[in-house]
């Protein structure tokens, strides 16, 4: 079969018991095809022809899961519930690694164990809604219980020594506290089961660290070559100072580090921020701030009062940066911005509002195969 004609093959898929996928029957080419020629819709000044495509695998690449208890207490079910009540297990989904598989077993063997009984949506009884399941490149795994109550607390310390036998990469374990019926996969209460708190994600001579709710590319193969792709773009600018504004865990900022060169980090989130501060410390980069804040609203108070470096790089959430940083960008006269975006949508519109920036360049990372999402790095020079 013509490589351009190779379709993935899911079981899921073609029973009709999972259509998360919706590109699944289209070739993999063709969808990079298709995602280069709607990013090129949306930013008219920059052709498809212009446009660089970085690939993904097109399975094992997740390193994250996000599955749904169903079932029963002794035949329990990881993956799709629905309000009926049905259940799907895609414990074999190909997205997946085979190690993330693995450790499925032996989650459902646990789930028996501990007596967690799967959360009912039907009737809002029952206790365990979801298991998520994070991978480092190395292995390890941050593996987190999101129940109802508190209630299985202490039959799950008892048995998890148990399933960290089983499961020796398990490194960080918790209980996620979601007592609310809603639609949502995560409470705000997290309480820890394990020492470790952190989970290693070594990128290149990087190491990040992930907490349970820290936000992290679900695709660490292209998450690595984003981060590289924007060093190289910020070392031939060769900024004295650049900002990273939505920092994260530090994955932008500490890759674009060099010695001398002034790098601030701002996030929301302050559990992110000790991340990346514990990654800066371990790599001894003395350059790098990193302050927890409204990236947006710290960015603009800085650039009315006459603060402002050479790059700045923006890594917003799907609803873009929104006007009002955009205007200030532009009344600050800053020469560069380095955009990521999720969504190629808001992008644009925040291109427009940008006004005097142009396109330099447009690049796709696939961080999302056989769906219709994907990653756009632009990097936008004031005319």
């Amino acid at each position: 079969m013509d490589s351009y004609d190779r379709r993935m093959q899911c079981d899921y898929y073609a029973a009709g018991r999972c259509h998360s996928c919706q590109w699944m029957d289209i070739p993999y080419p063709a969808q990079v095809r298709r995602k280069i020629e709607q990013v090129a819709s949306l930013i008219p000044a920059f052709p498809a022809s212009r446009i660089e495509a970085h690939t993904s695998a097109e399975w094992n690449f997740r390193n994250k899961a996000k599955m749904a208890v169903g079932g029963t207490l002794d035949e329990p079910t990881l993956g799709l519930t629905t309000l009926h009540g049905d259940s799907t297990d895609l414990s074999h989904c190909p997205l997946y690694p085979p190690h993330i598989h693995e450790a499925f077993a032996h989650i459902k063997w646990f789930i028996t164990l501990a007596r967690l009984t799967p959360y009912d949506l039907q009737t809002g009884r029952g206790e365990l809604k979801f298991v998520l399941v994070t991978t480092s490149p190395a292995g390890d795994l941050l593996v987190r219980f999101v129940v109802r109550s508190t209630e299985s607390l202490t039959r799950v310390r008892k048995f998890l020594p148990q399933f960290q036998e089983r499961v020796p990469s398990s490194r960080v374990v918790t209980m996620n506290v979601l007592p609310q019926h809603k639609a949502a996969t995560e409470g705000d209460r997290e309480i820890y089961l394990t020492r470790r708190r952190e989970l290693p994600m070594q990128l290149g001579g990087i190491t990040l660290y992930l907490r349970p709710q820290s936000f992290f590319q679900t695709n660490t193969s292209m998450a690595q070559a984003l981060y590289l792709r924007v060093s190289q773009i910020v070392d031939a600018i060769a900024p004295k100072a650049l900002w990273d504004l939505y920092c994260g865990v530090g994955g932008f900022a500490l890759h674009a580090a060099r010695p001398g060169r002034s790098v601030v980090g701002i996030e929301i989130s302050e559990s992110a921020i000790e991340c990346a501060r514990l990654s800066a410390a371990q790599a001894g980069l003395q350059d790098v701030t990193f302050m927890a804040g409204d990236a947006p609203e710290r960015a603009i108070s800085a650039l009315k009062a006459g603060a402002g470096p050479e790059v700045v790089i923006v890594n917003p959430p799907r609803r873009g940066i929104g006007d009002e940083l955009a205007h200030a960008l532009r009344a600050a006269k800053i020469p560069a911005v380095v955009y990521s975006s999720c969504n190629p949508v808001s992008l644009a519109r925040d291109i427009e509002a940008l006004g005097c920036y142009q396109p330099e360049s447009v690049e796709i990372f696939d961080m999302f195969p056989h769906t219709g999402h994907t990653e756009v790095l632009t990097v936008l020079r004031r005319r």
